[in-house]
């Protein structure tokens, strides 16, 4: 199978549940292409967040193949050296990349880890990580100044862990306007074979409006005002996906994807202090208020190990030899990690019930482990809870139900969701193939490489799904 375009519209966090059950009798555009296609729940790697779920979909690659396992990953061995996820952390060959070398024009626009830009045979705009339209956010250089002109100054996210909610709204509302009305001019004004954009604004919604919109969250507010916010914005998405989908050749395959989906969170629990009530971290002096792990002070001659925090935990051992004053022997490593294990996924709330954590060693679920890896990840709740990377103040409790960054509702879910169709078919109303069971993230890749018949290449993981039926 091969087709001349491919457009794919990334919704970052796009929740399932939604997009085909709760709110699909409201969103015309994404329920026609679904009926034209074959879709289904995506997959998403493990841990399923934003850096490094998109650059999984673009590469084939597992985040323990690409080393990066979040937004901010350890640098070296000691105990502060952390590096923030970019694009120069990327190291092997994106879709666009191989399209490139085949003679496809590509655009590529807002798609996380792609700030700084890099050159491409086309054209690349950065991702929410851009700090600010004074960057340099666009490849080639002179399409910033054709961006600020036509449209304005580009805004690359919203800043969503905020209270004043009408006023996160209204910037979320005009943030995403601006994404689309750069999305149309260069779909209207470059040449492309491959286009692929992400919208964050699904992944802030959720987290800023959650618990407002979901009546089966702990500390949903009832008759709150904000309970439709959430609807009236995936029907702003749905609507701008027509406009899009409008400017497609008709023989343009069409992708609506997303890289993991949302629930609720019902609290979090403070992951260092876990660890020194059980006696695998020191402090030496234990700060008044909560603070950051990295600036606690630790004393490093009498622990085992320390957690960092985000919306699924990461642990790592001090081991003899490896970090800077490790006291663990490295033929103890292995005993440690299964006790830790055990207890981690028999903890339990406040009133002594299992939360259902999940704990996972990193050298079982990828193929590779590059960088500086985790020893343990650890699925509080199953992502129900968040870990919180703070310790210090007079309460040593674990439990909080608050988020230790600015306020946020929820969690990431494992299964994001992908609608495969092509124009022709969506016009024509033709149906399609349905449902499809079992795809995964990690073959993306190779499935967009193929409708764009283009031979992957080696760098590139994953297999391709199945397209029977689309022909």
């Amino acid at each position: 199978m091969s087709a001349p375009k491919l457009a794919v519209f990334g919704l970052d966090c796009a929740e399932p549940s939604l997009v085909f059950d709760r709110f699909a009798a409201d969103l015309p555009t994404l329920t026609g292409l679904r009926n034209s296609g074959l879709w289904g729940k995506l997959r998403s790697c493990d841990p399923p967040i934003t850096c490094p779920a998109w650059m999984v979909m673009v590469t084939g690659r597992t985040p323990g193949e690409l080393g990066i396992y979040g937004f901010r990953n350890r640098a070296d061995r000691s105990y502060t050296g952390l590096n923030l996820a970019t694009s120069t952390s990327i190291k092997t060959d994106t879709v666009w990349d191989v399209a490139g070398r085949a003679g496809k024009n590509c655009i590529s626009f807002a798609v996380p880890l792609t700030f700084p830009v890099k050159p491409i045979r086309g054209c690349q705009i950065s991702c929410w990580l851009t700090p600010g339209n004074d960057s340099n956010f666009a490849y080639p250089p002179e399409l910033k100044a054709e961006i600020n002109r036509v449209i304005g100054p580009y805004r690359p996210d919203v800043k969503f862990r905020v209270e004043d909610k009408e006023k996160l709204y209204a910037d979320l509302n005009e943030t995403t306007d601006n994404h689309f009305a750069i999305a149309q001019h260069l779909l209207k004004t470059k040449s492309w074979d491959f286009f692929m954009m992400v919208e964050m604004g699904t992944d802030r919604i959720h987290h800023a409006f959650w618990k407002y919109f979901d009546e089966s969250h702990p500390r949903h507010p009832k008759g709150n005002p904000q309970q439709g916010w959430m609807r009236e914005y995936y029907k702003k998405i749905d609507a701008q996906l027509a406009r899009h989908i409008d400017l497609l050749p008709d023989d343009t395959w069409i992708a609506v994807v997303s890289d993991h989906g949302i629930k609720g969170m019902i609290g979090g629990i403070f992951f260092n202090e876990w660890l020194a009530n059980e006696g695998y971290l020191t402090l030496k002096e234990r700060a008044p208020q909560k603070e950051q792990i990295g600036k606690a002070k630790i004393d490093w001659s009498k622990t085992k190990a320390w957690g960092d925090g985000g919306y699924y935990g990461r642990l790592f051992l001090n081991v003899r030899g490896r970090e800077p004053e490790g006291i663990v022997a490295p033929e103890e490593v292995e005993g440690l990690r299964r006790e830790l294990k055990d207890k981690l996924e028999a903890l339990a709330d406040e009133q002594g019930k299992n939360i259902g954590t999940r704990v996972l060693y990193p050298e079982k679920i990828y193929p590779k482990v590059e960088g500086f890896a985790p020893d343990l990840i650890v699925y509080f709740g199953d992502l129900a809870w968040r870990s919180m990377g703070t310790i210090g103040g007079p309460d040593k409790t674990i439990y909080t139900y608050e988020n230790d960054t600015g306020p946020d509702d929820a969690n990431h879910a494992p299964d994001g969701m992908l609608i495969l169709t092509n124009k022709r078919r969506f016009t024509s109303g033709q149906t399609g193939p349905g449902e499809r069971q079992g795809m995964k993230i990690h073959d993306c890749a190779k499935t967009y490489l193929k409708l764009l018949g283009v031979e992957p290449s080696v760098q590139i993981g994953g297999t391709a799904i199945d397209l029977t039926g689309l022909g």
